[in-house]
Order: C-alpha cells, then sequence, then structure tokens
C-alpha cells in the first residue's frame, strides 16, 4: 500500500535531451526480468538482460513521431500482463503558483504480480517531443510538488507506476499546466480621517497618502470631479503600495471629489475622498435698529453674501457705549439674523456690530448700526406701602445654656453660652454667687448673644459653680454650670 506524501522535486530542467528522458532507474539482476521501458515510448530488444538496463533503454527520439505522450509497457513480451502495474488513477493537479506545481494522483488498479516499486514523474514541454523525468528513481509518493519553475512555463505531466517487470503505462494529464503570475485583486484602504469630508483651509496644504493592495503592481490614476487634476496645482507620486495627492496651497477651487481608480488586468478598484477647502465669511450685508424701548433694543441684520465655502455657525452681537467706545459682546452664535439686546444703562447711547461666524472663526470685519440707541430716563414716582410698626421688645433668655467643665490645673478654660434680648441685656458673671467683674483672673467677652467667660490658668481652687446673669429693662435670666479643676495624678 502506498500513502499520500509531499515530495518536493529538484528544479527540473525542461531542455534536457532525449536520452535523459528515457533514463530509468536499474533493478536487481534476474533471468525472468527484463530492462524497465523508458518513458520516451522506445522498447528494448528483446532477450535484454536487466543489468544492462540504459543501453537498452537509451534509444534516441525519432524525430517525425507525434508530440503525443507514449505510454510506456513492459520490456519483455513474454511477460504476462499481470507482471506490471496499470495506469495510475486520477491524476490531477492541486496547486499552481507562480514558481510551483503539485500534482497528486491515485495507486492503479492492478499493482503487478511481482510487487510496486514506485512512481515516475515525467514532464514535457509545450511543443517539444521528450519527456523529462523530475525523479531519477521510482518513488513511493503519490503527490509531488516541483518546484523552481518560472513564469510562463507550459508543460504536460504524466506519471507511471514501476514495478520489478517494468513500467505500466503512465496517466497522462490531459490540460496544459501553464505556470503564471499570481494576480491578486487590487483594493484600496481609504484612512478613517477621509471617509468623512476632509476640511482644510484656504492657504494649507493638503497631502493624502492613500495605502492599495494588489499584484502585480497595479496602475493608478485620480480625477477630480471627474475630470482629470491640473498638473500646475497638484503633484501625483503612486508608489509599489500607496499614491500620494499633494497641493501646496489649497485654494477653495480645490473643494470636490478626488476619485483614485486603480487598474490591473480588467480588475479595478475605485475610492472617493470628499474635499472641502474653507475660509472666513465675509460680515453681514446689512444691519439696523429696529425699536428701543425702557433697556432694551432689537437689532436686524442681512446674511452675508460670501459665507467663506461652507455653512455658517451664526452670529456674533456686540455693543459698546458712546462714552467709552469699548466693545462687548453680548450674544454669541446667534442663529437668527435679529435679537433683543436688554440690561442696557438708562440714560446711555449705544452703537451695535455683528459678526459672521463659520469653522475658521469671525468675519474680518463687521456690520456697523448707523443710529444709536438712546436709554432715555423716565419719571418714576413711588408709592410708600403703609406698614404696621412692629415691637421686637423681650426680655433675656438663655437659647444655649452653661455646661458643666472639668478643667485642668494651669491650663486655660472657657465657659460659654448664649442669650436673646431686646434692647441688649447687660451680662453679670458670678461664682459662687458672688460677682467676680473686676477680678484679673477672669476675661468676660459678649458678642452677638455670646456669652463667653475666660478663666486663665485655673487651680483647683477655682472649681465651683459660676453663674451667668442677663439683665435688661424688661426682666433677667440667668443659667448656671460646675467647674470642677482636677490636680493631675503624680507617680
Amino acid at each position: 500500500m502506498t500513502e499520500k506524501a509531499t515530495l518536493e522535486a529538484p528544479a527540473c530542467g525542461l531542455e534536457e535531451t532525449a536520452s535523459e528522458s528515457a533514463r530509468v532507474p536499474p533493478t536487481e539482476p534476474s533471468g525472468d526480468t527484463a530492462a524497465l521501458q523508458a518513458p520516451g515510448g522506445e522498447q528494448a530488444p528483446g532477450g535484454q538482460q536487466a543489468s544492462e538496463p540504459q543501453e537498452s533503454a537509451h534509444q534516441p527520439p525519432d524525430p517525425t513521431a507525434s508530440a503525443a505522450p507514449a505510454a510506456p509497457t513492459a520490456t519483455d513480451p513474454a511477460l504476462p500482463r499481470e507482471d506490471v502495474p496499470s495506469a495510475p488513477l486520477l491524476l490531477a493537479v492541486e496547486d499552481v503558483s507562480e514558481s510551483s506545481v503539485t500534482v497528486s494522483w491515485e495507486p492503479p488498479e492492478r499493482l503487478g504480480r511481482l510487487g510496486l516499486q514506485g512512481y515516475v514523474l515525467e514532464l514535457r514541454r509545450e511543443g517539444a517531443l521528450d519527456w523529462v523525468p523530475v525523479n531519477a528513481r521510482p518513488m513511493m509518493v503519490t503527490q509531488q510538488t516541483l518546484r523552481n519553475l518560472a513564469v510562463g512555463d507550459k508543460f504536460f505531466v504524466r506519471v507511471a507506476a514501476v514495478s520489478s517487470a517494468g513500467a505500466g503505462p503512465p496517466a497522462v494529464l490531459e490540460q496544459l499546466v501553464h505556470i503564471q503570475e499570481t494576480i491578486e485583486a487590487p483594493k484600496i484602504r481609504v484612512p478613517r480621517h477621509l471617509r468623512q469630508t476632509y476640511i482644510r483651509q484656504v492657504g494649507e496644504s493638503i497631502n493624502l497618502q492613500i495605502p492599495f493592495q494588489g499584484n502585480p503592481k497595479p496602475q493608478a490614476s485620480w480625477t477630480h470631479n471627474g475630470h482629470a487634476l491640473d498638473s500646475q496645482r497638484v503633484s501625483v507620486r503612486t508608489g509599489d503600495q500607496d499614491s500620494i495627492l499633494f497641493i501646496r496651497s489649497a485654494q477653495r477651487s480645490d473643494s470636490g471629489c478626488y476619485e483614485l481608480t486603480v487598474q490591473l488586468k480588467g480588475l479595478e478598484a475605485k475610492a472617493a475622498i470628499n474635499i472641502l477647502v474653507i475660509e472666513k465669511p465675509g460680515p453681514p450685508s446689512s444691519i439696523r435698529l429696529l425699536d428701543v424701548w425702557n433697556c432694551n433694543a432689537t437689532l436686524q441684520w442681512t446674511p452675508p453674501q460670501d459665507t467663506g465655502n461652507t455653512e455658517l455657525l451664526g452670529y456674533t452681537v456686540q455693543k459698546a457705549d458712546r462714552k467709552t467706545r469699548q466693545w462687548f459682546t453680548v450674544i454669541e452664535r446667534c442663529r437668527p439674523t435679529t435679537c433683543t439686546v436688554s440690561d442696557l444703562i438708562v440714560g446711555n447711547s449705544y452703537s451695535f456690530r455683528v459678526f459672521s461666524e463659520n469653522l475658521c472663526g469671525l468675519s474680518a470685519s463687521a456690520a456697523v448700526t448707523k443710529e444709536l440707541a438712546h436709554i432715555v430716563k423716565t419719571d418714576i414716582v413711588a408709592k410708600p406701602k403703609s406698614f404696621v410698626e412692629r415691637d421686637f421688645s423681650e426680655a433675656p433668655s438663655f437659647t444655649q445654656p452653661l455646661a458643666d467643665h472639668t478643667s485642668t490645673p494651669g491650663y486655660s478654660t472657657q465657659l460659654s453660652c448664649s442669650v436673646r434680648a431686646s434692647p441688649k441685656a447687660k451680662i453679670i458673671w458670678m461664682k459662687n454667687k458672688m460677682d467676680i467683674q473686676g477680678d484679673p483672673k477672669y476675661r468676660a467677652l459678649s458678642e452677638q448673644g455670646v456669652c463667653t467667660l475666660e478663666i486663665r490658668k485655673p487651680s483647683p481652687f477655682d472649681s465651683g459653680v459660676y453663674t451667668c446673669k442677663a439683665i435688661n429693662v424688661l426682666g433677667e435670666a440667668s443659667v448656671d454650670c460646675r467647674l470642677e479643676v482636677k490636680a493631675s495624678a503624680t507617680h
């Protein structure tokens, strides 16, 4: 049994002589085995032993012979037909590239009684009579790859099974094998930023680099709005894998659709790039003051004649006081052609101007109102409302009482509370029911109703009950707390 295998054959010279095409590998000498029949189709004389296969097989081809391939047969007519294998089956081309071809076949139905030694693959160039062997010895493979071929080679292929009795009839590939250059269909890869409208400003450069694929190198050409490019303004450089379109200083006339066409042997690919060259718009054509009332002024204007080759984003409205003559922006990107300016100062007079705006920015100049908007003073009559006077008098009351506190000797401490009273209450601090005002050890503060007593560096003697009393003409109130000054533990 034979199995399929891939064997790289040596580079085959298709110009070899007829004697080389007839060469068959020698076999073991035996008394009943004839020499192998050469693939060239000549049969050795009867009775010639296998020990001289090369002399018996090397017969020059007949120049008048037909170009059709001749099937080799057993060298000894006395041998039964069953001793040689039959022709291989299903000879076919598996793959063809620019420099190689792979052929395969199936084993013959009859292998012969003496056993199969292998297969011999041969080529015959178109127009030639000689078959050129690919492998010098029979090989037990059913697939071979022939490499190092040249583009343009055309040849026939045949394969014969060989046994000890000789080579059987060959299987001949009906179609001609043609080595051609591999054609890869052209394809254009447009960069992502060019798949939408490519916007440039007047004076900027345009540099488009468009990659493409194709084998062999395709032909690339450009058009602008369906017409040929202006070579004085546009330069194109095409390499093996990309095409570059360059404009040094763009003008508005360069806007439009640029189409790249890549062609290769009847195949083509196209890509369109839309370019828009823009500049700043002109100012509004005219502006007028429609109305002035209270602190408001209404303006109206007409769109500019030149929008800069792109749509407008809106209008910018500015005002200037006649006294200062400084311009201030009041509205940006106003879409309609009318607006109302509010919050004007009474007694002032104003001028207004309007700019157009697109992607390039504001227009170089503006439309200015000819007349001034005078904000006139109006007589204002005050109508005071009657009201009932309210009495806010209140007796003292503590909203936040004193809290008991524990302190450490030598560390100043504070006692705080809050009181509400109208009129303002007088604050008196006491310790153990005795007034301590004027004692330098204590400092009393009162601010916004918050009463604070600070005890400076207290000692255990300062422990006791502290009272805060608030007094006004409507009454009095007091709060107490206990302060305990503990001596620190000694070790």
